[in-house]
């Protein structure tokens, strides 16, 4: 098979796992905006900025709002934009019912984001399965991760 004319894409994950790998997923969106002209510039393939610890931390601990931030952070980059999803468990810390996990999606899509990396903590692909369905029926692209 040839690799002629293929390129290698690259998504930046700083604004979601960089911060919440170093400082607990502590970086307010105003902390995001001041770099986002020159990182939108770089020319990445996509920015993951959403998902894992960051809908809960905007709330719990920064007293922001998760669809703000998304929205702000769409106004922001021309760069597709992607989130981590827990398959079924969304952004929570359960399993949560289909029409939870569908609408969720349809929100997310309709506030901006491109891109769902969808995974699932137990690699069991079936509590991925709605979720690949439901971004793919949206028009998103569903990206499934097994770790």
């Amino acid at each position: 098979m040839s690799t002629e004319g293929r390129k290698v894409k690259i998504t930046d994950t700083t604004m979601r796992d960089g911060h919440q790998s170093l400082l607990a997923t502590r970086m307010k969106t105003a902390h995001m905006l001041p770099i986002a002209e020159k990182v939108d510039q770089v020319g990445f393939h996509s920015l993951e900025v959403w998902g894992g610890a960051t809908f809960d931390t905007c709330m719990r601990f920064l007293g922001e709002d998760p669809w703000e931030r998304l929205r702000v952070l769409r106004r922001h980059y021309r760069t597709p934009l992607q989130m981590l999803l827990r398959g079924q468990n969304v952004v929570g810390y359960k399993h949560y019912p289909d029409d939870v996990l569908v609408e969720f999606i349809k929100k997310t899509v309709a506030n901006g984001l491109d891109i769902f990396r969808i995974f699932d903590a137990l690699n069991d692909v079936r509590n991925m399965q709605k979720a690949i369905e439901t971004v793919k029926a949206e028009g998103s692209h569903a990206q499934a991760t097994v770790v």
